[in-house]
C-alpha cells in the first residue's frame, strides 16, 4: 500500500495548523483510499519519522512525502533530505520518496493569485 505524508513547517500557535489539517482531510477524501497523514518539521507533532511510522502501522510499504511549503528554501533543500535519510534508516523496507514543494506547481501559484484577488475590493466602475 502507498501512503501520502503531507509535510508542513509547524508553529507554536495550534491554530496555525488548521488549514493544513483541512488539506489533509480533503486529501483523505480524494486519495482513492490511500492513507494520508500530516507531519511537521518543528514545533508540532508528529514529526516526519513519526508520520512515516503511522503510515507503516497502516500497512504502507511505500510513502510519498509532499512538502507543503511555498518554495524550496533551506527547510526543503537541507532539512528534509536529512529527515528522509533518518526515516529510511529506521524503515529500510519502506520506499520513501518526496515530491517538489507544493508552491513550485503552477496550479498552486495560479490558485493563490486568484484567491488573493478575491480578497481585494472590486475596482470602481469606470462608466459610473
Amino acid at each position: 500500500m502507498h501512503g501520502i505524508l503531507l509535510f508542513a513547517h509547524g508553529a507554536r500557535d495550534p491554530a496555525w495548523a488548521t488549514p493544513f489539517r483541512t488539506i489533509t482531510d480533503h486529501m483523505r477524501r480524494e486519495s482513492g483510499g490511500r492513507p494520508v497523514t500530516l507531519a511537521f518539521l518543528e514545533l508540532m507533532t508528529p514529526g516526519l519519522e513519526a508520520g512515516v511510522a503511522n503510515l507503516v502501522a497502516q500497512g504502507c510499504t511505500a510513502v510519498t512525502v509532499v512538502p507543503l511549503f511555498l518554495g524550496a528554501g533551506g527547510h526543503v533543500r537541507r532539512d528534509l533530505p536529512l529527515l528522509l535519510d533518518n526515516a529510511r534508516a529506521h524503515f529500510p523496507s519502506v520506499e520513501i520518496a518526496t515530491t517538489a514543494a507544493i508552491g513550485e506547481l503552477e496550479a498552486v501559484t495560479l490558485a493563490i493569485a486568484r484567491a488573493a484577488l478575491t480578497l481585494l475590493p472590486l475596482p470602481a466602475d469606470p462608466s459610473a
